[in-house]
């Protein structure tokens, strides 16, 4: 899994556990237009600011292995899309605002683990008649700590979620 799909997939699991039901993608099922509110999950952007040196934070010893492992960090702000769709059997736009209540309630939590919350946005809710639902697109945007590790000398491959922030 990648340093963003591991982002998307917090993101939805943070969701969940507080009461929104949350999908990182469509399902490529037909999606039947009176469903319950679910919120979609996505990045509409991400911006990666280096931290230290050209992401370079250091070297640690591993008393496992006898190995040095080199560190390296990223801080990103990412905006996620959780836009929020309802059917009309679901009840519509009284679905999408209950929903949307959860959501920032979720969000306003703390967010999840290695994310923090910097704005939440919200749209307006409008019926889109291709999908047979209400739509209401929402934007949080974050910031959030990555990091890679590698023997010494080695090459990583990407970047993970670190940990929680201190506030």
């Amino acid at each position: 899994m990648t340093g963003l799909e591991q982002l998307r997939e917090a993101m939805a699991a943070h969701l969940e556990k507080n009461g929104v039901h949350a999908l990182c993608a469509w399902p490529d099922a037909p999606r039947d237009g009176a469903g319950e509110a679910v919120c979609a999950v996505s990045i509409r952007k991400c911006e990666a600011a280096g931290a230290a040196l050209c992401d370079y934070l250091g070297e640690r010893y591993d008393e496992a292995k006898g190995t040095w492992q080199e560190l390296y960090g990223k801080r990103l702000t990412v905006t996620f899309g959780l836009d929020l769709y309802a059917g009309v059997g679901a009840g519509g736009e009284e679905a999408v605002r209950t929903a949307f209540d959860a959501l920032a309630g979720a969000l306003q939590k703390g967010g999840p683990k290695g994310l923090r919350l910097n704005s939440l946005s919200c749209g307006e809710t409008a019926f889109d008649a291709a999908e047979g639902r209400y739509r209401c697109p929402v934007e949080a945007e974050c910031q959030a700590l990555l990091y890679a590790e590698a023997e010494s000398g080695a090459a990583f491959l990407d970047f993970m979620l670190k940990g929680e922030w201190k506030h």
